[in-house]
């Protein structure tokens, strides 16, 4: 096929350095073999500046007891098991400075806990997507001793979240020492078992392609280098050779470390989907670091879901048990949703209009064991009846019983711009006020908050509050910005400030901050252990 025979960019060719990439080591065997005594040992290296240590797994729990081997010297870099953490542990200690020039080490026990733990969460989405599946066809449940597939897209995503550990070590401005277990397995030749064993390292399969070094712990003090990736060693393709007096300082040393450049040389590829041969090329993106997973749904959408609970014209509660039993009260507590009711977790709101529906059950029959209809529910009755006549785009929900209206309807996460309505009158609270006639005092409300949040903004960057806002001021010398502008403003500015609070060791307000709404009605309030006198900010 006929394709573009001219460049489409400028080139510039260059000469190869000749200097090795600081090592990636894979250090495996079997349990109790030294494998995280020798790394312990290996991180007083006068080589290395700082070894830093992420234990992932805990059951063997030796970071803290190995620091008393002979030599040892490095820091344990604290986690919360999970895995969008471990990845910014790893950030982290990328981003540390060298110590007198020499660079830090980075120890990973072990990649094996890794592995397994996202082993571990796709079975626990096939688990859920079988569940669900089986809700929607209202067949039987699986149990929990009951197999379930694991289809082949969920092992994809695993190996994905695995990628991504390993392209955030190969940005490691240094050695990386990766602890794994080895087990010992039939080998199998065309696809048949044989007689014969060999030894698996128990992590994905492509882990040994992947690093420069693979040392196999036999036993205590019987090491074997069964890979490696250097012109400094005497060693031929495919060879396993035994490693004398092995230590990490002395394997550092015959891999060239000194040697080694400051950072890794690595040409990453770029799989893009909408290929583009004939248009413009543009210059690859910079890869943005991940973050910690949002919510599977906004609050918008957590509303629209509770209110088409609400709306179901048979049996309403059991509609609203079934949202939360399908989404988990530990998600539906993370969305926070804007109702009449006031701002609130999408659970509370479910909490609450179970109460309401139970309210206006009781209200209702009492009203007919009585004869008695007050004049509110007729009035609402009647503009119910008047909304038949009058043609809609939507169509008109039944009530739940005879005299009962829905509940206020949670309302929009964003107070702008101003949208067209996306619910009928009758899905509109009847016997309570709308919010409407009070939108100069909501929109007060929303400014101070807005103000408050670029207050703490300010205080966190290190600058005032005139130095923060400057961008978007107006001419008039010490009127507050647009609301539009100054909501934009303090959104923009908010993953610079969790990073910085997550430095400062301030997870738990990092953590709130970056699950906080647009805006956060609770600012004050979530930062007033850093600030105590926010009180004073909100007038």
């Amino acid at each position: 096929m006929a394709g573009i025979t001219a460049p489409q960019r400028t080139r510039k060719s260059r000469k190869p350095t000749g200097k090795p990439n600081p090592p990636i080591i894979l250090l495996t065997g079997p349990e109790k073999t030294g494998k995280s005594f020798e790394a312990a040992r290996g991180s007083g290296s006068d080589l290395i500046g700082t070894t830093y240590w992420i234990e992932i797994g805990g059951t063997e729990g030796t970071a803290d007891y190995y620091g008393r081997v002979p030599g040892a010297d490095y820091e344990i870099v604290p986690h919360d098991g999970s895995y969008q953490d471990i990845l910014d542990a790893t950030r982290w200690v990328n981003h540390q400075p060298r110590v007198d020039g020499k660079p830090n080490m980075l120890v990973i026990d072990s990649m094996t806990s890794l592995w397994d733990m996202l082993s571990d969460e796709i079975a626990m989405y096939a688990r859920n997507r079988a569940i669900r599946k089986a809700q929607r066809n209202r067949s039987r449940l699986p149990a929990l001793d009951d197999p379930v597939v694991i289809d082949s897209d969920l092992w994809n995503r695993a190996k994905d979240r695995w990628g991504e550990v390993l392209w955030l070590l190969r940005r490691h401005q240094g050695p990386c020492l990766l602890l794994a277990r080895t087990e010992i397995v039939t080998a199998f030749e065309n696809d048949k078992p044989t007689r014969n064993t060999t030894r698996k390292v128990k992590a994905e399969k492509n882990l040994p392609a992947a690093v420069d070094a693979i040392v196999d712990l036999h036993a205590i003090g019987e090491a074997w280098l069964t890979g490696v990736r250097s012109l400094h060693m005497e060693i031929q393709p495919g060879e396993t050779q035994r490693f004398h007096d092995f230590s990490v300082d002395a394997l550092l040393r015959r891999l060239g470390l000194l040697d080694a450049a400051e950072s890794r040389s690595a040409s990453e590829l770029r799989p893009d989907a909408d290929l583009q041969e004939h248009g413009p090329t543009e210059q690859p993106a910079p890869r943005q670091p991940a973050t910690r997973q949002a919510p599977a749904f906004t609050g918008e959408q957590a509303a629209k879901l509770i209110r088409d609970a609400l709306m179901h014209p048979t049996d309403p509660e059991n509609a609203l048990r079934e949202v939360r039993e399908e989404h988990g009260r530990r998600m539906l507590k993370a969305v926070q949703t804007d109702t009449g009711w006031g701002v609130m977790s999408a659970d509370d709101l479910i909490t609450k209009s179970l109460d309401h529906l139970k309210a206006k059950a009781e209200q209702a029959q009492a009203g007919q064991e009585d004869g008695e209809q007050s004049g509110e529910e007729q009035a609402s009755t009647g503009r119910a009846a008047n909304k038949e006549d009058t043609p809609t785009d939507e169509p008109e929900p039944e009530p739940f019983e005879e005299g009962m209206q829905p509940p206020p309807d949670p309302a929009e996460e964003s107070p702008a711009p101003e949208r067209p309505e996306e619910v009928s009158e009758a899905e509109e609270p009847q016997d309570l006020p709308r919010p409407r006639p009070a939108q100069a005092n909501q929109v007060n409300k929303v400014m101070a908050v807005l103000l408050t949040e670029a207050e703490i903004q300010a205080r966190v960057l290190g600058m005032t509050m005139q130095e923060h806002l400057e961008s978007i001021s107006g001419p008039d010398e010490g009127a507050p910005p647009p609301m539009t502008k100054l909501r934009t403003h303090v959104i923009e500015h908010r993953p610079m400030v969790i990073a910085l609070l997550e430095e400062r060791g301030e997870r738990d307000i990092a953590n709130a901050y970056r699950l906080a709404g647009k805006p956060e009605l609770k600012i004050a309030k979530m930062f007033a252990t850093l600030y105590t006198d926010l009180a004073t900010v909100v007038r």
